[in-house]
C-alpha cells in the first residue's frame, strides 16, 4: 500500500475520532452544566398556534420538556386542565413555554374581534333587516345609531286608549263612540345605541369572478343583514315590538348629533314645519 493511501486513510480515522470526542464532549458539557440544578417540566409550543385556539386543543401543539427552574417562565402552565374555557390571546410561536398571560376567556376575545365593549347592565338583541334598512350595509361594530320605528295604521281599540306609553280604560259611553284607525308613523325610539355585531347572509368581500376585493361604499349586500345591538332589557322589548308587528330602521347617530325632541311624525305633521324643532 502506497504511503499517499495510507495517509488518506489515516486522516479519516484521525476525522472520525475528532467527530466522536466532539459529540462526547458537548454531551457531557450539557449534562455537567445541568448537575446540580433543579429541573422542571414545562409545556413547550411545538407547532405554531393561532390567536382564538381553545385552550382544549392546545395540547397537540405542544410538548413537555424539562428546564432548569431558573429558566422556567414566570406563570409558565403546569397544568392544561387549568386553562378549560379559556382561548389563546395571541399567536404562540414554536420554541415559547406557556404561561398563563397567553390565555383569555373566551367571552373576552369575542370582544376583542370586534373591538366592542358591552356594558354590563344591558343585553344583545339581533334584528334583521334589508341593507336600504341598516345604512346600505355600511354599519361596523361600534358605531352608534338611531333607531327608528313605523307603524302602518292600527285598529283603534274601542276599550282603552293608550297616554303616557299606559293603556287607560275609557267610559263605556265614550268607547262606544270611537270607530277608526291610527295615522301612519315614524318615530325615533332609542339614540346613541352601540352596535356589537354585524353580520351578512350573503358575503360580498369578495368578488367571486376575480376575487378581488369588493368596495363597499359602492357594492351594497344582496340580502338581509343581522345587526346586533346592546340596549336596556326594556328597550330590547320596544325594537322587537317594532320589528315583529311594524319596521325598523337605523340611522347612524354621531356623538355630535345633538338630541332634540320632536313629535311622532304623520302624514298630518312633516308638511308643517311649525311642529318640527329649529
Amino acid at each position: 500500500m502506497s504511503r499517499r493511501v495510507i495517509g488518506i486513510v489515516a486522516a479519516l480515522l484521525l476525522a472520525l475520532v475528532g467527530t466522536g470526542a466532539l459529540v462526547a464532549y458537548v454531551s457531557t458539557a450539557e449534562a455537567r452544566a445541568l448537575a446540580g440544578e433543579e429541573l422542571v417540566e414545562v409545556y413547550v409550543v411545538s407547532s405554531p398556534i393561532p390567536a382564538g385556539t381553545p385552550a382544549a386543543e392546545v395540547e397537540q401543539f405542544v410538548t413537555v420538556e424539562q428546564v432548569p427552574a431558573k429558566v422556567q417562565a414566570t406563570e409558565a402552565v403546569d397544568n392544561l386542565p387549568s386553562l378549560t374555557g379559556t382561548v389563546t390571546a395571541v399567536d404562540l410561536l414554536p420554541g415559547e413555554q406557556l404561561v398563563d398571560g397567553r390565555f383569555v376567556p373566551r367571552s373576552e376575545f369575542a370582544d376583542r374581534l370586534v373591538g366592542v365593549q358591552v356594558p354590563d347592565d344591558m343585553v344583545e338583541v339581533t334584528v334583521e333587516l334589508d341593507p336600504q334598512r341598516a345604512v346600505g350595509g355600511l354599519l361596523e361594530p361600534g358605531h352608534t345609531v338611531a333607531i327608528l320605528a313605523s307603524f302602518e295604521p292600527f285598529d283603534l281599540n274601542a276599550t282603552v286608549v293608550e297616554v303616557d306609553g299606559e293603556e287607560v280604560a275609557l267610559p263605556e259611553a265614550v268607547a262606544a263612540a270611537i270607530d277608526g284607525k291610527t295615522p301612519n308613523s315614524t318615530d325615533v325610539i332609542l339614540r346613541k345605541v352601540l352596535v356589537t355585531a354585524v353580520q351578512e347572509i350573503e358575503d360580498r368581500t369578495f368578488n367571486d369572478s376575480n376575487d378581488e376585493e369588493v368596495d363597499r361604499l359602492t357594492t351594497a349586500p344582496n340580502d338581509s343583514v343581522f345587526v346586533t345591538l346592546a340596549v336596556r332589557p326594556v328597550d330590547a322589548e320596544r325594537i322587537v315590538f317594532t320589528s315583529e308587528f311594524g319596521f325598523l330602521w337605523l340611522a347612524i347617530d354621531r356623538e355630535t348629533v345633538p338630541e332634540i325632541e320632536d313629535p311622532i311624525q304623520t302624514r298630518g305633521t312633516i308638511y308643517d314645519d311649525q311642529v318640527l324643532p329649529q
